[in-house]
């Protein structure tokens, strides 16, 4: 079991940025991919990002169109998502996800093994 906190939601003006960050805890943090999913209500949680073990790959959802940075710090046990560019349509829950196993990265639901309570995101036209 791995312990995920969620900070760095908010209210932001469209066109804003926000930087959202991780903290992990619980088992080794370096050996497992990390994610960020977001969800609104009525709808299925999904995909945002997603960041290797090593740091080395990185992976986006189409709707981020460069504008989402994922990273992480594994001396700090740590991922962060910096969001720039932001649109109303950002508007969601963002949840922190750390990968079920060391060798598949988290880029679907069924890929995770752990979740954060989540973040509101909020972008005002």
């Amino acid at each position: 079991q791995v312990q995920l906190v969620e900070s760095g939601g908010g209210l932001v003006q469209a066109g804003g940025s926000l930087r959202l960050s991780c903290a992990a805890s619980g088992r080794p943090f370096s050996i497992y991919s990390m994610a960020w999913f977001r969800q609104v209500a009525g709808k299925e949680r999904e995909f945002v990002a997603a960041v290797s073990a090593s740091a080395g790959n990185t992976y986006y959802a189409d709707f981020v169109k460069g504008r989402f940075t994922i990273s992480r710090d594994n001396t700090k046990n740590t991922v962060y998502l910096q969001m720039n560019s932001l649109k109303p349509d950002d508007t969601a829950v963002y949840y922190c996800a750390a990968g079920r196993n060391t060798i598949f990265v988290a880029t679907n639901i069924q890929s995770v093994g752990s979740w954060g309570q989540g973040t509101q995101v909020t972008v005002s036209s």
